[in-house]
């Protein structure tokens, strides 16, 4: 099967670790590393498996355009902004690690089918990508008046990006929960965790509901719990949800996969496999209409 090409733009711990799992893809093929500093361990590491390699940031997919038709932005929300106008003045298709939030929210078990044709899609947040899915799920059968989760990572696998972006992480998350999980209203809340050794990434999320059917809520979470699980390995519910009037929590936990980063730092990891599984899904969905017009043409 024909792959389509890919790049990505940011050669710090969450491009390196995206540089493993698109190893994998049975449908992109990863052409180049690009980043800012020559010296980065992730150039190395990227020159050293075979790829090309800049050190001169966007500019590299201007000045090579072919280079690749989607590109993932693993940046900073701030550098978001130029590329996004960058990368659509050349027809390339942004998949946004940012909360930059230039293009439409996407959770891709719940909307990516509606945004295929989007130049760019946001993916809103480590805690979003954790905890929409199960917001989604319960507000399907249950009508979800009010959402609100609490995203403990460990403080160990929030870097400086993580830390700058504190503010947008509460606000991106909130607006996720409403826009794409379909709550009424939603509340985000991210704790830093400094136990040592490092606690794995918990996620509790709170849900108030206009109609209140346990058995029915409960099968709407361990469905999609599994759906998750599919490309995200170590997502999974830490016990049974919990049933008060009308209220249902639900714990969740993310372990990494160790591609590149430690197991504890499931808050990373979920980001990139969740970055892998919609570049995937632009690339069949470009795969297919493509084979379309070849058909035709014969």
């Amino acid at each position: 099967m024909s792959k389509v090409k890919a790049a990505i733009l940011g050669s710090g711990n969450i491009g390196t670790d995206l540089m493993y799992k698109l190893e994998r893809s049975g449908l992109l093929e990863l052409t180049a590393m690009i980043g800012i500093d020559p010296a980065s361990e992730g150039l190395e590491r990227a020159c050293s498996r075979g790829y090309a390699t800049y050190a001169n940031g966007i500019e590299a997919i201007v000045e090579n355009p072919g280079i690749a038709d989607i590109v993932f932005d693993a940046t900073s929300a701030k550098a978001h902004v130029r590329h996004a106008k960058v990368l659509k003045e050349l027809g390339k298709l942004a998949i946004d690690l940012t909360p930059a939030a230039r293009g439409p929210f996407i959770s891709p078990l719940v909307n990516l089918s509606a945004h295929l044709d989007a130049p760019n899609v946001n993916l809103i947040t480590c805690g979003g990508q954790a905890t929409i899915p199960m917001v989604h799920a319960v507000n399907e059968v249950a009508d979800v008046t009010y959402a609100e989760i609490v995203a403990t990572i460990s403080s160990r696998s929030a870097g400086p990006g993580t830390r700058a972006n504190i503010d947008e992480f509460t606000s991106t998350t909130r607006r996720g929960l409403e826009e794409v999980g379909g709550a009424d209203r939603g509340k985000a809340i991210i704790i830093l965790n400094p136990a040592d050794p490092p606690i794995m990434m918990r996620n509790t999320v709170y849900c108030q509901v206009r109609r209140m059917d346990r058995d029915a809520i409960s099968a709407a979470i361990h469905e999609m719990a599994a759906k998750v699980k599919a490309y995200v390995p170590g997502y999974r519910l830490k016990q049974e949800p919990l049933f008060d009037e009308d209220r249902v929590t639900i714990f969740l936990e993310v372990e990494g996969a160790g591609d590149y980063f430690e197991p504890y730092a499931g808050n990373l990891d979920i980001m990139t496999a969740t970055a892998v599984k919609v570049g995937e899904e632009f690339a069949r969905s470009r795969l297919t209409t493509a084979q379309a017009g070849e058909g035709e043409r014969i």
